[in-house]
């Protein structure tokens, strides 16, 4: 790593941000140090996670996806553990992958952890992925911040989502750490948490604490995790109503809007934007290796 030069790029969706690797063929090695290091906000380039974009046919995670998708998100949360899936990095991901020239406007596919996402580039510049179905485990918890606690609906994306509908969001304190829960069994490799309030019909605004990361600008998953258990309080789940539901999600770095169709299936539309490029120092990365 001390003679070879890698690049990157910065990107966000919803400003969600990302610093991004391309490697196509797995040859970078990126410990939790690295990965930390570089997602570090004032020692390094900062961002909430990182997306190590990889061919699937080189990763050994993504190998049996290859046929459907060519390439693999290789997500990593900001303290360089590894994450399942991420909504808004898919986004960034999809932006990624247009600007090189890998693929164009239109319709691929991105293995992920989380199984292979469809994605949809439109001419407008917002990016729709398909993010397949929620799932919906029968044990919830409940979340307590500051003496208040709420109930919470339990949402895999997945990722583990804890939804949890609150009079007002500076309840949810500062978020910069995990807030408790019980019982804690429920999720023995830890949760975002989504704390919600009603801004009009259809209409919800979020925070959310994201394991790994603390409080971030906005969760694409977390944003599905929110349209679920909202459609299920209010009584418009598509696959008793017969009919599609779409919800405005606000959240402190933009707006997503969340489709469920009747079949399960969900899609999340919002902006994806790479604002930056250049080459990271590999003398101060060789630090970061230890």
């Amino acid at each position: 790593m001390t003679t070879t030069q890698i690049a990157f790029l910065k990107g966000h969706g919803t400003e969600n941000d990302f610093v991004i690797v391309p490697d196509p063929d797995n040859a970078v090695d990126l410990p939790a140090s690295v990965v930390a290091g570089l997602c570090d906000r004032r020692a390094g380039i900062g961002g909430d996670g990182l997306l190590h974009v990889v061919r699937s046919a080189a990763h050994p995670e993504a190998l049996a996806m290859a046929d459907e998708a060519e390439w693999f998100m290789d997500y990593r949360n900001a303290d360089g553990s590894i994450a399942e899936m991420c909504g808004n990095g898919v986004r960034v991901f999809a932006r990624y992958l247009q600007r090189s020239g890998a693929v164009q406007e239109g319709d691929l596919a991105v293995a992920t952890r989380g199984g292979v996402k469809k994605v949809h580039l439109a001419k407008d510049g917002d990016v729709t992925v398909s993010m397949g179905r929620a799932e919906l485990p029968g044990t919830d918890v409940t979340v307590t911040v500051d003496g208040r606690s709420w109930g919470t609906r339990n949402v895999s994306m997945g990722n583990p989502h804890a939804v949890a509908f609150v009079d007002d969001l500076a309840h949810a304190g500062d978020l910069h750490t995990g807030p408790s829960f019980v019982p804690a069994a429920v999720y023995p490799d830890g949760v975002n948490i989504e704390f919600v309030v009603d801004r009009g019909p259809r209409h919800v605004a979020m925070r959310v604490h994201e394991r790994g990361s603390g409080e971030t600008r906005s969760c694409g998953t977390g944003a599905c995790a929110v349209a679920v258990a909202a459609a299920r309080r209010d009584g418009a789940d598509p696959a008793v109503t017969g009919v599609p539901v779409t919800y405005t999600v606000d959240l402190p770095g933009g707006t997503l809007l969340i489709t469920e169709h009747p079949d399960g299936g969900i899609e999340m539309t919002g902006p994806a934007v790479i604002v930056a490029e250049g080459k990271i120092d590999s003398a101060w990365l060789e630090t970061l290796n230890g």
